[in-house]
């Protein structure tokens, strides 16, 4: 099929849907409409899955799916959609809360960010406020990487409604999102008032978001059209099995020690350390022990950079000396020192620092005196692959046998080197130097 014929043929499959939405305004669920069936079963949350939340945060209540906004994270389907039609109700239950639905998203968070790269289409109550910037009455915009051009009005890329459909809290709105071939359009309370085109995605997951906001979600229910086969990178990656092991409201699931635990914090979609914890065993470990994974852990500095002397390390991994045999060092803006211990072994640690060799190298391994020149070379960072002081980074840590690779900020810096006596099985720990610095997104794929 042509481009032309096929961009023809869901021009005609929009219009009839919209008029159809028009003349189903005053019976908003519209349930005699077929084609439907049901995202959500009253009674519990299967068919969906918590991306980075808390078990509390997505409760069913009373055949509701009912969200406390705490924390800031995401709960989505299993499955991936690509051209749909599907509706919901929703109601924020205190004034001024924030929600929102995610359409063509990808599994996870974005790095730097609880938010899945994704379609937002806002649900955001009328007492948040006022702003040129949005509107509590149904705005469409990309987030984190996503891509679309706004139907008018707009600002940027943010579509905003041509008209005030929304009610506030508590009372209860219904939202129609159609989207199709990359054309996304939103009916609130039977009325088509925003939307968007050329989205990339257009083929992904559907997500609820959590924001701050206490909402309640009913009447769930999708009608899947037929596939305008989209290009591969217009398609979300499918879910690869990661699970989070950080649930934003407690350490559930981490080792505290005593005298950290005003240190090492729950703060919301961060785990914060201030780094002045009096524990004797000051780092925070897992409960449960890995073999084989796969690690994603987001990361940044907090603290204000100031010039240091650190020794300079070559790509071999030795340290460069001058003639006379003295090591050199240079100036580097330096914020602190952490890691990231493998397998319960703190000589098994992927580094996080801001000497010049970079972050990823495996610092107990390269600078012990009877690691081989072989492995110290493969354990030292091909490049600095760090984002600025205060910008998030995302490590990518696989952990196969004896054999890691690290990649940093989407470039690969250890590519599997050997750790001679790594233990077959261990917990994770992040790493206490004295030094504050946040952590988020922290997933595991065991394999």
């Amino acid at each position: 099929m042509s481009n032309a014929i096929k961009q023809i043929n869901v021009f005609v499959i929009l219009a009839s849907i919209i008029m159809n939405q028009g003349q189903a305004a005053e019976n908003i669920t519209a349930p005699k409409e077929s084609g439907f069936v049901s995202l959500f079963n009253g009674t519990n949350l299967d068919g969906w899955i918590n991306v980075n939340c808390a078990p509390s945060t997505w409760t069913v209540k009373e055949g509701l799916i009912h969200c406390t906004g705490v924390p800031t994270g995401a709960l989505r389907t299993e499955k991936q959609y690509e051209n749909f039609i599907l509706e919901l109700e929703w109601r924020h239950l205190v004034p001024g809360g924030n929600a929102g639905l995610f359409v063509w998203s990808e599994s996870i968070s974005a790095p730097g960010v609880p938010f899945l790269k994704a379609i937002e289409v806002q649900i955001l109550d009328h007492a948040y406020g006022k702003s040129d910037w949005f509107t509590t009455h149904g705005d469409i915009f990309p987030i984190h990487g996503s891509t679309m051009i706004p139907d008018a009005p707009n600002r940027g890329s943010r579509s905003f409604p041509n008209e005030m459909r929304s009610k506030a809290s508590p009372e209860w709105n219904h939202y129609r999102v159609t989207c199709i071939d990359g054309i996304i359009k939103l009916a609130v309370n039977g009325k088509v008032v925003s939307g968007g085109k050329d989205c990339v995605y257009r083929k992904g997951y559907i997500a609820l978001e959590s924001e701050g906001g206490k909402v309640d979600y009913r009447n769930i229910r999708i009608k899947t059209l037929p596939s305008t086969n989209p290009a591969p990178e217009a398609i979300a990656p499918e879910d690869q099995g990661f699970q989070s092991i950080y649930n934003g409201v407690n350490l559930a699931g981490w080792k505290l020690p005593e005298g950290s635990r005003d240190h090492w914090r729950a703060t919301d979609w961060k785990l914060s350390y201030d780094g002045k914890s009096t524990a004797k065993e000051k780092h925070l470990w897992t409960e449960k022990s890995y073999g084989d994974f796969i690690m994603i852990c987001d990361w940044r500095w907090t603290a204000q950079a100031s010039k240091r002397e650190f020794p300079i390390v070559l790509p071999s991994g030795d340290y460069a000396k001058s003639k006379d045999g003295n090591q050199l060092t240079e100036e580097v803006s330096f914020a602190g020192d952490s890691g990231i211990f493998l397998r319960g072994n703190t000589k098994s640690q992927v580094n996080i620092w801001n000497w010049s060799i970079g972050s990823g190298e495996v610092y107990g391994y390269r600078n012990h005196k009877d690691t081989s020149p072989a492995v110290r070379e493969a354990l030292t960072p091909k490049l600095k692959a760090d984002n600025a002081i205060g910008k998030w980074n995302r490590f990518i840590i696989t952990l196969i046998g004896d054999k890691l690779t690290v990649n940093l900020n989407g470039l690969t810096v250890i590519d599997n080197a050997p750790l001679p006596g790594i233990p077959e099985v261990g917990a994770i720990g992040l790493q206490d130097h004295g030094d504050p610095i946040e952590f988020a997104s922290i997933y595991i794929k065991e394999l």
